[in-house]
């Protein structure tokens, strides 16, 4: 039955039919429309039903209407109705609605699926079988790098290879600037045709470079800056043949539709053009959910919608019609009182949320907002709170579709008619919050509460997201960490020399650098500038600052690169853009760029100065990751920021400033100018958003989706059934997971005198080992891409490389800050202990394949922790590593290690390498049972004679096939074959 469900070419029909045998009885018509027909779930449970959490009820819809009686049983409907008692301890599957797919960790899912059709053909299987069974959107401008800026225009570009080299010199892509008409409204106080920028324009009375000439005030179509079009004209060429991949992919794999390039991320706009909240199929309605690749899926439980990120490996399980399996989860209540002081932006608010739930715990649960304070918070709130879930551990964080909610939809567009009977629909199934009727308030796991006016300004740093300072206490803090040793929070610099200062010439002027001083200042597209009111709170302080005459020192390397490209738009219609670019903070494209380690290399005279006087300078981003080395291995402390917080420090130059009592700077007449004030009021901020983003922004992104662009319209792209792999090809690869894959499985082996290719410590993240960042010159991957004839403007990132895992392999453990206790400093570095000699970990690995050594790992507690990564799991199963031995593991990267091939195993509850004696030099063997069964405890053997005893961290059957299969992808093509 199993290969008859995965034969099926396109949809999921047998989920259609299949579901009439078990519940059809609870299928009714909504309302007078006889034409919309759904499933009225409340009537299987009564009194159960009213009780449970909303995000619960959403997992019993899917369950109630994917019910076949073999991947969905009644009794997976029966425990998730019972969930007040089955919490925590069983599993059940989920068939999400949808799949999103981000490039980065897109490409090599659809490798995989181009792959698997090569492999089902050579089985005797038939490759056109082999295709999502369920929507699937692609995005592909996750790969987005920082060739040119305002600081650096003239800059000669990186063209990275692909076809730009053959192509000749960038045509020339200057924006002329344009007057555009004044249509009139009440609003407008400037002069449109004066090429004045607002009312206030006085004291910058010409036009900023490249920025056309606009009303602030009217929403009329903006042309892109110039860097922006330079930016993706680089983009183009150097992504030429992962893009004609992608088109490839989306002509041959029915259900596959991509979002053309240059138009953003699956970030929040993204995210929500393509949520449907309700989904309407065959006339049948029932409630969107989505699974993708990429951590910031979660965002869109802020509309009510249930999601979360996974692997690339569970991904394409769902893309072939497979639901995902999960423990049913605890469910947090979370109740929000009183209302944010007006000076707090949606940022702190949401950092305070994550401290306050890392304090309470709520790592593998779902969190589920209610009370008061709920309403007080716009969608865009929600969705930026929704989005940090990762980062306090969360599987997702839910707000159920209420008022707000619709009210969004409709400024996003939403027909009427679809508004309406969506209303309908979620208040006849119960999942519509009504915070007036409190009669039907869930039963949580646990309840806990969060006071809106607690929360205060702050960042996140040097080291670490989850290390907040409140803004007051930043001056303080920082001196702290000078003074502190070497760790998450220290840098322990000499107390004669925390003063330091030293003298750099840039661009004729002297400037002073000491630590705490700030060179990277970066509004990036992670997280917080998905939220317009602090993007405009950014560019209405940047407007108070031009105009009382503060500035932002030009080594300062500034940049402005959104998620998607509605950002340009509101930001240019509401007036505020030319004066961010003023102080240096231009668009420079639409993708990740600084916060994956993609940033334009500092001035020679900023890095000298670092060099010189060893010191501790900073960058200051707007993102949601600020791990070590993550900008660049110069800028020591990194601090997350919201984006009217990153203008306010570059301003600044500094992090060691009390903005309270300190100054930004001075204006013209030497009067100081302190934060208080620029900084704009909450009035300010949501009166532009009301009147210039919404409704705007979502028409705008719609044209822009809907009609692609002149580049991405014209690619050539093969059509054939099987992908026509180019084996010069350095971007897209043939992967060698099924090289030797048989139509049965074979019986699980013995791993047999393993050596450990790396011992690590506790929270080592998917950051260290997965590839990410520029492509070192010294690395392994640059050597495999050298001897291929590419020089290292070419490199590329390997982002851009994911479809590639010759190059993947290598950048596998690359991570510059990988601390390997063999090596005893941080380096991507390791020991072949047969031959003594210290190697990159990919020139080890490789030995050790050689010479038909098994491989694992050593690690201490928290192993994987971090953003879903496939590749942090792919990776080393190509390096040849059988198992991974740690003291506890980040869940979503164990899943990911079985679901690749590789047996997760843990050490007895307060145990450990060190406990045991263990240096790692040693070799290890073990057995595993021919009934292996979850959470077996097995014995280790060690080349010294020490036996001990680990427990296989398999938490359930399906686990354990996929494990015997030799992970999910051989499984999946056995059953096409």
């Amino acid at each position: 039955m199993m290969s008859s469900i995965l034969e099926i070419e396109s949809g999921c029909p047998w989920q259609v039919e299949a579901f009439r045998y078990a519940f059809e009885y609870l299928i009714e018509t909504l309302n007078d429309s006889s034409h919309k027909k759904f499933f009225n779930v409340p009537r299987l449970g009564g009194t159960k039903y009213d009780v449970l959490p909303y995000s619960i009820r959403v997992l019993l819809e899917a369950a109630v209407r994917n019910c076949d009686g073999f991947l969905m049983k009644k009794e997976d409907v029966m425990n998730i109705l019972d969930w007040k008692t089955k919490q925590s301890n069983v599993e059940v599957p989920f068939f999400p609605a949808r799949v999103l797919l981000q490039d980065f960790t897109g490409i090599p899912a659809m490798v995989d699926f181009a792959a698997m059709r090569e492999a089902v053909k050579t089985l005797g299987g038939d490759p056109k079988k082999v295709h999502p069974a369920c929507p699937t959107d692609l995005t592909v401008d996750h790969s987005l790098q920082i060739d040119f800026n305002k600081c650096a225009i003239q800059n000669a570009p990186n063209p990275g290879g692909g076809d730009l080299q053959k192509a000749g010199k960038l045509s020339p892509l200057r924006v002329q600037p344009k007057k555009l008409p004044c249509r009139g409204q009440t609003t407008c106080r400037g002069s449109c045709d004066s090429g004045e920028l607002g009312r206030n324009s006085g004291k910058f009375s010409s036009q900023i470079e490249n920025t056309p000439i606009l009303c602030p005030f009217h929403l009329q179509p903006v042309p892109e800056p110039e860097t922006v079009l330079k930016n993706q004209e680089v983009e183009f060429g150097r992504n030429r043949e992962r893009l004609q991949f992608f088109k490839w992919s989306s002509r041959v794999f029915k259900n596959v539709a991509v979002i053309p390039p240059g138009t953003g991320m699956a970030h929040q706009v993204n995210l929500e053009y393509l949520s449907r909240v309700v989904f309407e199929e065959k006339d049948l309605l029932f409630p969107d959910s989505v699974v993708g690749t990429d951590s910031h899926i979660t965002m869109v439980n802020g509309l009510g919608i249930l999601g979360w990120g996974v692997g690339g490996i569970e991904t394409e399980a769902v893309m072939l019609g497979l639901p995902v399996s999960l423990t049913l989860p605890e469910v947090v209540g979370c109740e929000l009182t009183g209302s944010s002081n007006p000076f707090v932006t949606s940022i702190d608010v949401v950092l305070g949320i994550t401290k306050h739930l890392r304090q309470v715990g709520v790592a593998g649960k779902f969190v589920e907002f209610f009370g008061s304070g709920v309403s007080q918070l716009s969608i865009v709130d929600r969705t930026t709170i929704a989005n940090m879930c990762p980062e306090y551990g969360a599987i997702l964080s839910f707000f159920p579709v209420d008022n707000v909610t619709l009210k969004h939809l409709e400024h996003t567009g939403f027909d009427k008619a679809k508004l309406e009977s969506m209303e309908a629909y979620l208040k006849a199934v119960k999942l519509f919050r009504n915070e007036q009727d409190n009669s039907g308030e869930p039963e949580y796991s646990q309840v806990i509460q969060i006071n809106l006016n607690s929360i205060v300004p702050s960042v996140s740093g040097p080291k670490r997201p989850q290390d907040r300072v409140a803004l007051t206490d930043m001056k303080s803090d920082f001196q702290a960490c000078l003074n502190e040793k070497v760790g998450f929070k220290g840098f322990q610099i000499a107390a004669e020399k925390q003063n330091d200062i030293v003298s750099i010439h840039y661009e004729g002027s002297e400037y002073k650098l000491a630590h705490g001083s700030v060179v990277i200042a970066a509004v990036i597209s992670c997280t917080n500038n998905c939220n317009p009111s602090v993007m405009l709170a950014a560019g209405l302080l940047a407007k108070k600052a031009v105009e009382a005459g503060l500035q932002v020192k030009p080594y300062i390397r500034t940049s402005l690169s959104p998620g998607s490209g509605m950002v340009t738009h509101y930001l240019s219609s509401s007036g505020v853009l030319p004066y961010l670019s003023k102080l240096g903070f231009e668009i420079i494209g639409y993708g990740c760029s600084t916060c994956v380690g993609n940033t334009a290399p500092l001035s020679e005279a900023v890095l000298n100065a670092v060099k010189q006087g060893d010191l501790v300078t900073c960058g200051v981003l707007s993102g949601n990751k600020n791990f070590e080395g993550r900008l660049c291995d110069c800028v020591r402390a990194n601090y997350l920021a919201s984006p009217p917080l990153v203008v306010a420090y570059a301003i600044a130059g500094t992090v060691n400033i009390d903005f309270q009592t300190e100054p930004l700077g001075t204006d013209p007449t030497g009067k100081n100018i302190y934060l208080h004030d620029i900084w704009p009021s909450r009035e300010e901020v949501h009166q532009i958003e009301e009147e210039h983003v919404v409704l705007s922004m979502f028409k705008a992104l719609k044209e822009k989706i809907e009609m692609g662009n002149k580049r991405w319209n014209s690619l050539e792209a093969p059509d054939s059934v099987l992908f026509p792999w180019d084996l010069k090809s350095t971007y897209i690869r043939c992967p060698s997971f099924f090289d030797k894959l048989t139509k049965e499985p074979v019986a699980l082996q013995p791993i047999e005198n393993a050596h450990v290719l790396l011992y690590l410590g506790d929270s080592v993240t998917t950051d260290h080992i997965s590839p990410a960042g520029s492509i070192a010159r010294s690395s392994a991957a640059a050597k495999y891409l050298t001897n291929r004839g590419l020089t290292p403007r070419e490199f590329n990132s390997y982002g851009a490389r994911r479809g590639n895992d010759a190059v993947m392999t290598r950048g596998t453990f690359a991570n510059i800050k990988l601390f390997n206790k063999f090596i005893g400093k941080p380096a991507p570095k390791t020991i072949h202990f047969p031959s003594g000699q210290t190697l990159d970990v990919f020139e080890a690995a490789e030995l050790y394949q050689k010479e038909g050594i098994p491989l694992i790992i050593l690690a201490g507690k928290k192993y994987g922790s971090g953003n879903s990564r496939d590749w942090a799991a792919k990776g080393p199963y190509l390096l040849g590593v059988k198992a991974v031995l740690a003291e506890s593991y980040e869940k979503i990267h164990k899943d990911h290690l079985i679901g690749i091939g590789i047996a997760p195993l843990q050490f007895l509850p307060g145990e450990s390498a060190d406990s045991l004696g263990l240096s790692g030099r040693e070799t290890f063997s073990l057995t595993f049972p021919e009934e292996l069964s979850p959470g077996v405890t097995l014995n280790i053997k060690t080349s010294t004679g020490k036996v001990f005893s680990v427990i296989a961290s398999f938490e359930n059957d399906v686990e354990i096939t996929l494990y015997k299969h030799g992970g999910l992808l051989n499984f999946v093509a056995r059953k096409f074959s």
